[in-house]
């Protein structure tokens, strides 16, 4: 396989990596919001707010290795 297809597939699969965690965080936004809004700050409000930084980070990491790949296949 060449090398740009090869990047061409790592860009396809972070694109993929990416919707998911938006949708995760569409989710878990939402969840969290309906605890704290009923009034029911638990460990399942708290929970939902450090799965929130986590894939906040995680799709920050992504967007960054998608830039990354995106400007290899420019030099490809």
């Amino acid at each position: 396989m060449a090398e740009i297809d090869e990047v061409k597939e790592i860009l396809n699969s972070l694109r993929v990596a990416m919707s998911i965690i938006i949708g995760l965080l569409v989710v878990i936004i939402g969840a969290t919001i309906k605890l704290e809004r009923s009034n029911q700050i638990d460990i399942y409000f708290y929970s939902g707010l450090v799965s929130i930084l986590v894939l906040v980070v995680a799709f920050l990491k992504t967007v960054s290795m998608i830039r990354k790949n995106t400007k290899k296949i420019k030099d490809l």
